[in-house]
């Protein structure tokens, strides 16, 4: 089995946890040029604001709504997520950081109680720990185990959501659409509603070669682990062998010493990382 931890509104969670007055209120994280929203809590996606949205077209309801916004502080998400991170180490010792906000499990070796009892005490201890809410989706592959943590996250008042091959998991893939699966991009989907498959229930019943033929072996992997036959492992941390720390400035710059400070900061970011991974 599988589990898949995904931080809730993560950036949102964040900044919550240096702020609890923020806990119920509407809040928005922005780029880095604070150009357009990144990141929302539940209760600013309740009032329309959209993924993505360029911030001056919602300037009025964001104002008559007194919603919270903040300009993205990646220092302190990193942080944040190396907290987790180690937190779900202490429980699993076999995982994969799959980004900043999300992470794979591998649950062969949980003895002596329940899958979902275990799930459910790291999660709460996961927030005790943190501050930062996870939703946690278990499944016998990792795709049914992303599948399990949309699930969690819409219909599990507990956070957690466990994925078996039954007749259960057949209605749920006949109720969702093929872009709702890891790995479906919207061109592949188009591709398999031009054979006849237009739902994940379907691509599951289909011939894995037929699929294979038509868009890739990643697409052949997809139809087995709908299957419950895992063909994906988890994948170690390698060191990355290039470094990247880059912003967008909110206006034009025209001094030099404004140019140094920035400059100065991100080279000690960028150290930051490299010590981090151990090249350094």
């Amino acid at each position: 089995m599988y589990g898949l931890v995904d931080c809730n509104n993560f950036y949102v969670s964040c900044e919550r946890v240096f702020n609890p007055l923020l806990k119920t209120k509407p809040v928005i994280v922005l780029s880095n040029n604070d150009g357009c929203i990144i990141a929302r809590s539940n209760e600013a996606k309740a009032l329309g604001i959209p993924m993505g949205a360029p911030l001056h077209l919602y300037k009025e309801l964001i104002n008559k709504n007194k919603v919270f916004t903040y300009s993205s502080n990646y220092t302190l998400y990193g942080d944040m997520s190396s907290r987790v991170m180690t937190s779900l180490n202490f429980f699993v010792p076999d995982i994969e950081i799959y980004s900043i906000d999300e992470a794979f499990l591998s649950l062969e070796k949980i003895n002596g109680v329940t899958v979902l009892d275990e799930m459910v005490e790291i999660r709460r201890l996961i927030y005790q720990w943190t501050g930062i809410p996870v939703s946690i989706g278990v499944g016998p592959t990792k795709t049914l185990a992303k599948l399990a943590n949309k699930m969690a996250k819409k219909h599990s008042p507990n956070g957690v959501y466990i994925l078996t091959i039954s007749k259960h998991l057949d209605k749920i893939l006949k109720d969702l659409s093929l872009e709702d699966i890891w790995g479906i991009s919207k061109g592949w989907a188009n591709r398999l509603k031009s054979i006849g498959i237009n739902n994940p229930f379907e691509l599951q019943q289909s011939d894995p070669r037929q699929i294979r033929s038509l868009i890739s072996v990643v697409g052949e992997r997809i139809v087995y682990e709908l299957r419950g036959t895992p063909c994906l492992n988890l994948e170690g941390v390698t060191a990355k062998q290039s470094i990247t720390v880059s912003r967008s400035f909110g206006n034009i710059i025209n001094n030099k010493n404004d140019l140094k400070k920035a400059l100065a900061n991100y080279v000690a970011r960028a150290a930051e990382k490299l010590r981090s991974q151990n090249s350094l």
